[in-house]
């Protein structure tokens, strides 16, 4: 605040120009009768109160999404707003777009209107290699802030994950049951810590079937489905039948891969998705996935945002939720494991 404003405040409040400083950065030793003054005549001379002292009257929360193609994303964006309606609150939406404004500009935008706080529902927070600096920046600013899915290990925010590693367990062992043992997997960016988190729980799942992954078996795609597509051909021409995706679009573009080489899903090779997001049981064939849990998620991180902006301590954790496996008919024995079983229940 320019001194000619601290000097109109404090005229109006009958104190020093040091007192309404002191209030304004919210330090100690001002009563609390002389800052609720102080913020008071902020209000009625129609200038905007600090970031860390909006209280009640600013009611905005900045919801930042990196894409809406994705159907997960616009499912999240829908049951984190309706929770925030519910306690008061407006979502501003924000979405990136290639070569439109970036997060670190949306994040401008957010401060600038004074928002209570930010849930990042998927971001450049979970990118390793990506730049965090306006994040840290929010954390100089106490400014609340939520992460939806895991982050690098630095930032300090509170957030709330799918269980990445429970997830393809749970994909991983499906296949394994249907016989399945050249199974590939189509991540985001290798940078990108949740795909980091599945390839680690893969490998893990896989090594205790003494099944190693090998390394023409893991293909990074960005998260499109022509990426999946793209990926998961180089996969099926290694011999792979069962691919595990990180994405639903991933997989839905696995399968059409299959099909360019003229074979089909399930019969030759089974495909897994992830998030169980719109109409994947509508497509052909329904999509067996992996459900991340988004109502659970969404409510939790709403909790998570409206205790920091009510001033309680909330630790900087992550709270890890159960996904489930959704079978479906993208999934079946692998090629010649049907017939084997048969022959061996028919013999005994």
């Amino acid at each position: 605040m320019t001194q000619r404003r601290l000097a109109e405040v404090a005229e109006k409040v009958g104190v020093s120009e040091a007192t309404v400083s002191r209030v304004l950065n919210g330090k100690p030793g001002v009563s609390s009768a002389t800052r609720a003054a102080v913020l008071t005549a902020l209000d009625v001379l129609g200038y905007e109160r600090p970031t860390q002292l909006r209280g009640e009257r600013a009611r905005l929360v900045g919801l930042v999404l990196p894409e809406l193609q994705n159907p997960i994303f616009p499912a999240f964006a829908d049951v984190i707003g309706n929770a925030l309606a519910r306690r008061g609150f407006t979502p501003v939406l924000c979405t990136r777009t290639a070569g439109g404004v970036s997060e670190a500009d949306y994040l401008e935008l957010l401060l600038e209107q004074h928002v209570s706080g930010v849930v990042f529902a998927g971001g450049l927070y979970a990118q390793a290699d990506a730049p965090h600096e306006h994040y840290r920046a929010l954390t100089r600013r106490n400014l609340p802030v939520v992460l939806v899915n895991a982050a690098i290990d630095d930032l300090g925010f509170p957030g709330v994950s799918c269980d990445d590693a429970v997830a393809v367990e749970q994909a991983c062992g499906h296949l394994l049951a249907l016989g399945h043992e050249r199974i590939g997997v189509v991540l985001g960016p290798a940078d990108h810590v949740p795909s980091m988190r599945k390839l680690a729980a893969l490998r893990a799942c896989l090594d205790r079937a003494s099944l190693p992954l090998a390394p023409d078996a893991i293909e990074h795609s960005m998260y499109s489905l022509e990426g999946g597509q793209a990926a998961a051909a180089r996969l099926v021409r290694r011999g792979i039948t069962g691919i595990v995706c990180a994405s639903d679009p991933l997989a839905l573009g696995a399968i059409r891969a299959v099909r360019r080489h003229g074979l089909s899903v399930p019969g030759d090779v089974s495909v897994v998705g992830y998030d169980d997001s719109a109409l994947m049981n509508c497509t052909d064939p329904p999509l067996t996935t992996v459900r991340q849990p988004i109502e659970a998620m969404g409510h939790a991180a709403v909790e998570l945002l409206a205790g920091q902006i009510a001033g309680s301590a909330v630790p900087p954790d992550e709270l890890l939720f159960e996904p489930e496996l959704v079978v479906r008919a993208s999934t079946a024995p692998a090629p010649g494991y049907g017939r084997a079983y048969a022959q061996a229940v028919n013999r005994a």
